[in-house]
């Protein structure tokens, strides 16, 4: 497709199995998840956190980091702390945004410490407030339902994926064959992948029913999250809905974006992820969720295109084969994700004045979300 096209895009969107499977092959991985591990439970003993991660596959996402700091500095002390700094940043995303997880998808007690769906906040929550002053989406009430019924038949995930497969097919000018066999796999693709994720997380929850009985005898007087993956809400019809309309912009931004080289291909099936917690921020107004998820794409394009040759490098480092013939390989997790996109620039671009800036500017968002406005939202409450 990149030939037909004369559009360069030769990072090949792998998904995130495959970045995990890089993750899990490092030399560090053990000293990284241990790490993420003893981050979680000191800060819950300092009462500096409300999240008891028992989400441990997860933590891959934080531990790539470090992977891909280490590689680049070689330096495992560097790369240790860049996943201490993830697994903090982390952890507080998931105390702030809690309350999203109960008040919208209405799961009490739970939060969601997966960094694919965090990452979206730190974009979405300064660009929700932007848009607030903005008599257009102010007053905008259109939402995922009304949405519903202009999409219909094309609403469904197993007839977008054909078409976009199709798409996909015929612009790389296959046969008839080879176009129809690629607009089945990702049907395929959209329709198995959530189902799979969901009854995977089905099994977990009773992990989460012991993990609370266990908090509260361990931490009596307070309450306690515990930290499951997003899957549990990417179900969620308005957050279907929204992905269904993202996923095809944004193959249309990754052909226009200037500096972007990814092509995006595998990690489309868990766009849900990525819009999850926009939609909840939002409350479904899908003018915002259309806008901000864009937003939120196009960094995931850059930063993906920034750092795809030191994640191509890695893997093949570890010697795992990729199954595929593109230059470069990428993906929406690792540090395609602003926030560990920025993590990994602090730890490897002069450190030394990078890290306390990163540093700075966490401490202050730690400041306004427990300090202004809980305040903030007290008053509030005290005037209703």
């Amino acid at each position: 497709m990149v030939d037909r096209t004369g559009v360069h895009l030769d990072a090949l969107d792998v998904g995130w199995g495959s970045i995990a499977a890089v993750t899990w092959a490092s030399p560090i991985i053990a000293i990284l998840i241990f790490a993420i591990l003893i981050v979680n439970i000191i800060l819950l003993v300092l009462k500096r956190t409300q999240t008891l991660d028992v989400d441990i596959w997860n933590y891959h996402h934080m531990a790539i980091v470090g992977v891909m700091v280490y590689f680049v500095t070689k330096n495992v002390l560097l790369g240790v702390g860049a996943s201490i700094v993830m697994a903090i940043i982390t952890f507080k995303l998931s105390d702030w945004s809690q309350p999203l997880v109960e008040d919208f998808f209405g799961i009490p007690g739970v939060s969601l410490p997966t960094v694919s769906a965090l990452s979206s906040l730190v974009i979405a929550w300064p660009m929700n407030w932007l848009l607030d002053k903005i008599p257009l989406f102010r007053k905008s009430k259109f939402t995922i339902k009304d949405a519903q019924k202009y999409l219909g038949f094309f609403g469904d995930s197993m007839i977008m994926g054909l078409i976009i497969g199709i798409a996909i097919g015929a612009l790389a000018g296959y046969d008839i064959k080879q176009i129809l066999q690629l607009g089945v796999s990702m049907s395929a693709v959209l329709v198995l992948i959530p189902k799979m994720t969901s009854l995977f997380m089905e099994g977990l929850m009773p992990i989460s029913d012991s993990a609370q009985k266990w908090s509260q005898n361990k931490f009596k007087g307070r309450r306690l999250f515990v930290g499951l993956d997003a899957a549990v809400v990417v179900g969620n019809p308005d957050v279907i809905t929204t992905a269904l309309i993202i996923i095809p912009l944004t193959i249309a931004l990754a052909l226009v974006l200037p500096g972007n080289r990814v092509l995006p291909f595998a990690d489309l099936a868990v766009v849900p992820f990525r819009v999850a917690m926009v939609v909840a921020l939002t409350r479904g107004n899908l003018l915002k969720n259309i806008v901000i998820g864009l937003v939120v794409t196009a960094s995931l394009l850059w930063c993906g295109s920034a750092t795809s040759p030191v994640l191509t490098a890695i893997a093949k480092s570890v010697g795992i084969n990729l199954g595929t013939s593109a230059v470069l390989i990428s993906s929406f997790a690792s540090t395609s994700m602003i926030q560990s996109y920025l993590v990994f620039i602090a730890f490897t671009f002069k450190p030394l004045i990078s890290i306390p800036i990163l540093l700075v500017a966490f401490a202050a968002a730690w400041f306004y979300f427990e300090k202004v406005k809980k305040v903030n939202g007290e008053s509030e409450l005290e005037n209703a």
